[in-house]
């Protein structure tokens, strides 16, 4: 419910960043929790296998990943305390490194991230609804891409209807997803013994997936591997954009980021695990429904439809979350001045803002009828996670820069606990300009391709 207050109280504002506070400690971490669990634990392993064949390294690179995002959460968190506003991340580069850089982040948002986000999502729901179904979705890809694409459009005509429907939607999928998960990892290790699970898959050594099978390693492999595992913890930093909206910031807004992300860390490493005790490497990496597969070896045709159901609801409650989320950032830039004042605009008789909705649906829409899953969840990272570098080194500027910020939460582990999140973001984003050049590059040329706009349109300061 307190989901639910919080997209009410958004509806009911118009362009402004005094909110009421509505959120607590608790549904705050299940927000991060929930907005985080979306498709990636249920699609990304099995394009991750295929780069890295190797199940001790994949288990590796997840608990890479998580530490990762735990120490962006752990310095995030300061911004998060110090300055709680909504729009986070962007109030966050505005303030640390100034309007170009917060105005660059809101013209990914709206060119790329969101639409990225809601195409890489849509995709699992409409492979597992076909698997519900008892349909192979691969060899039905058009009807499973345009399910996807029904998917975008349903949830872009909910949110604008009505902001508190699909907060009701993303609150209920919330237990879904905790279920889903918890219900496939204690199966597992219950019942897959009987099913031919074995804790040699763990090493390498089980059927299909033996050392000789296994593919070299290397590194370039495993930096474009970690960007598909850091998709799936994607969300931990999407409290922020409800800043406003939280009681108590200065202690619950940290506090809540950090467990969330433990938990998240914790839930899909058990999940993993799951996975590869049931089924071996090999099988891992040619199965990207693998949450459906390994029920069905657990469960027969049963266990399927049940899986399949709770993803089609996590998956249909993340395009819920991500329709939720972005308008925040564009409503907090049209305050400042510095972002068009129509894409913010409320629809004047559901109070939702209809076209920055409309806009990341049909954009969302065109994606996923046009690329694959991984082009579409790589694309997202490498357009945020960049952004997440920059807010977090925002730190080491604002300390300086302003001594006297009343901080609420100081960063853990400053200046070592940053530095190493930063520099772990530049390092993948050059892997992934040395190992897919082409498509790197394009997407940092569409984010800086919103420089000229801001020259021409936004580069002197005003405010509404």
């Amino acid at each position: 419910m307190a989901n639910v207050k919080m997209a009410q109280g958004f509806a009911d504002s118009k362009m402004t960043s005094k909110l009421p506070r509505t959120l607590g400690l608790w549904s705050s971490v299940a927000l991060v929790i929930g907005i985080t669990i979306g498709s990636g634990i249920f699609r990304s392993p099995a394009g991750i296998a295929q780069k890295v064949p190797d199940p001790r390294v994949m288990l590796l690179l997840w608990l890479a990943g998580g530490a990762i995002t735990l120490c962006g959460a752990l310095s995030l968190g300061e911004l998060a305390a110090a300055l709680p506003e909504t729009g986070g991340l962007y109030a966050y580069l505005r303030e640390g490194w100034g309007r170009l850089p917060a105005f660059l982040f809101g013209w990914s948002e709206l060119i790329l991230i969101r639409a990225n986000a809601l195409g890489g999502i849509a995709i699992v729901f409409g492979e597992y609804l076909l698997r519900s179904l008892n349909i192979d979705p691969i060899e039905h890809y058009l009807v499973a891409r345009s399910l996807s694409a029904g998917a975008i459009a349903f949830a872009a005509a909910v949110n604008i209807r009505g902001a508190h429907i699909g907060a009701f939607v993303v609150g209920i999928a919330t237990w879904a997803k905790f279920t889903a998960l918890a219900v496939l990892a204690v199966s597992a290790f219950v019942l897959g013994g009987s099913h031919g699970a074995t804790l040699s898959n763990l090493t390498g050594q089980g059927s299909g997936g033996g050392t000789d099978a296994v593919a070299p390693l290397a590194m370039g492999g495993m930096g474009l591997a970690l960007v598909s595992i850091l998709w799936a913890y994607d969300g931990w930093a999407d409290l922020s954009f409800a800043s406003g909206e939280v009681k108590s910031p200065d202690r619950n807004l940290p506090r809540a980021i950090i467990l969330g992300t433990l938990a998240i860390i914790a839930i899909y490493l058990m999940t993993n695990v799951a996975y590869l005790y049931v089924n071996p490497i090999g099988r891992v990496a040619e199965s990207q429904l693998v949450a459906a597969d390994t029920m069905l070896a657990l469960f027969g045709r049963g266990g399927v439809v049940v899986v399949s159901m709770f993803v089609m609801i996590s998956s249909f409650s993340s395009l819920n979350g991500s329709m939720l989320a972005s308008p925040r950032v564009f409503f907090a830039m049209a305050d400042d001045g510095l972002f068009f004042e129509t894409i913010a605009k409320v629809h004047p008789r559901y109070r939702t803002p209809y076209v920055a909705i409309l806009l990341a649906g049909l954009l969302g829409m065109a994606l996923v009828l046009s690329r694959s899953f991984e082009s579409l969840t790589d694309t997202f990272v490498l357009a945020i996670w960049p952004f997440y570098a920059l807010g977090v080194a925002a730190i080491y500027r604002l300390r300086r820069r302003r001594p006297d910020l009343n901080r609420p939460y100081r960063a853990v582990g400053y200046p070592f606990i940053p530095a190493v999140f930063v520099i772990s973001v530049v390092a993948f984003v050059i892997n992934a300009l040395a190992h897919e050049p082409v498509s790197t590059s394009i997407t940092i040329l569409l984010i800086l391709s919103g420089a000229p706009v801001y020259w021409f349109a936004f580069a002197r300061p005003r405010s509404r």
